[in-house]
């Protein structure tokens, strides 16, 4: 694709990364066949080739309107379509450069302005954000039976140890949600991995990985987040005795945005190195658990029965980390027997904050793969993200659980 980039951008960081992408773009139209929100509505502006040149217009001088807003807004960033791309197109990085430029153009109604701030500024707050989650609970006899099924029970907050003293350490992203939501979660994890010689620990500081603040367009905010925990790890991972040998990462959604530090960062002096150190480290806890596979298989030997599970793969595991397969095929081979799943490949619609500012769409795409999930009816549903699991559990009456439980539940 050949570009003329204005003046104003094209010799900027991010005018030259977007130059490189669109280059890149043959305009082929495989992307248009895993792409969730063309299949739902049809319209090429709603598919990454559609978008792609809508930013390609942008960033060559064209005025951001509304409409280029709402096209970009409903991309779910999923990413299938750089799974698919045979020219390997960045297309997740060139529509955060994309978004970016259309929000300093076009202003927001007053009322979505202020729920994308408040998103930013509750979910990853633990202490309001609980706080909002007792109140909801609370009041949970009162709401409507769909609204009921998003508020989790009252789970007790667990605090994983922040010393180690076994021979292998690993740190633990705690996260902001999760560890309101289902904080049994990093618990079955530090169990799962005490089983196999390895201590789980947590640095206090370390909060939010900054994936919801930049994906809302508040980018500075965002990479403020990312250096906050940069600083909270540091020490573990230059500690004399006992270094962290790898961040454990239980949500999908924060893994690949944590695998991208080294990216987000590269042009701050202070931390591009550490970012890029970071970011070396990060694991997805299917990683570390396919590489204890003979380990677990040999604690396991004796367990005949385990449950039939229909796996959802998040986006953020199969297209962002390109993790596919990684967790099915160590399921398999611990003697857990898997569901095969029609269009395993597309979005659940969580993404992140999606389900929250595009509803209708969010909801269409849960009911498809609930529908995809629970064609066997007596498998367990599991997936490996937060995000994900609340909002499939908010639609259907079967427990959705994290598969890492369902091993930890499985292990004499």
């Amino acid at each position: 694709m050949q570009t003329q980039l204005e003046d104003g951008i094209k010799n900027t960081p991010a005018g030259k990364e977007a130059d490189a992408i669109l280059r890149s773009c043959v305009h082929c139209g495989f992307c248009l066949a895993t792409c969730p929100t063309y299949q739902l509505l049809g319209d090429e502006l709603d598919s990454p080739r559609g978008r792609i040149y809508l930013i390609k217009q942008l960033l060559e001088g064209a005025e951001a309107t509304q409409k280029t807003q709402r096209h970009l807004d409903r991309c779910l960033t999923c990413r299938a379509c750089e799974t698919t791309c045979p020219s390997g197109v960045q297309y997740g990085r060139l529509l955060d450069i994309g978004r970016h430029q259309v929000e300093q153009q076009v202003e927001r109604r007053l009322h979505v302005r202020l729920i994308r701030y408040a998103l930013r500024k509750i979910l990853p707050n633990r202490r309001i954000f609980v706080a909002l989650m007792t109140a909801a609970r609370i009041a949970r006899p009162l709401m409507p039976a769909k609204l009921k099924k998003s508020i989790p029970p009252v789970s007790k907050e667990i605090n994983l140890p922040v010393e180690g003293n076994g021979q292998r350490v690993m740190l633990v992203l705690d996260g902001c949600v999760q560890p309101v939501l289902k904080p049994a979660i990093n618990l079955a994890t530090s169990r799962v991995l005490k089983r196999v010689g390895i201590d789980l620990v947590s640095a206090a500081q370390a909060g939010c990985c900054g994936a919801l603040a930049y994906h809302l367009n508040a980018q500075d905010e965002g990479l403020d987040a990312m250096r906050r925990n940069i600083d909270a790890w540091w020490p573990y991972v230059v500690h004399p005795n006992k270094p962290a040998e790898a961040i454990v990462i239980t949500a999908s959604g924060c893994g690949v945005t944590i695998k991208e530090y080294g990216h987000l960062l590269r042009h701050d002096d202070r931390y591009a190195e550490k970012a890029a150190r970071i970011s070396a480290l990060a694991k997805d806890i299917g990683e570390v658990m396919a590489a204890e596979k003979n380990h677990l298989a040999t604690l396991m030997r004796n367990n005949t029965y385990l449950p039939y599970i229909a796996f959802h793969s998040p986006c953020t595991l199969q297209h962002g980390m390109r993790l596919n397969g990684v967790v099915e095929e160590l399921l398999q081979a611990l003697g857990f027997k898997l569901a095969r799943i029609a269009d395993a490949h597309l979005c659940c619609g969580s993404a992140g904050t999606y389900s929250l500012l595009q509803p209708q769409l969010s909801r269409q795409l849960r009911d498809n793969k609930l529908a995809a999930l629970c064609q066997e009816k007596s498998a367990l549903l599991a997936t490996a993200n937060i995000g994900c699991l609340m909002h499939l559990q908010a639609g259907t009456d079967k427990p959705v659980k994290h598969w890492i439980e369902l091993l930890d539940e499985a292990l004499p």
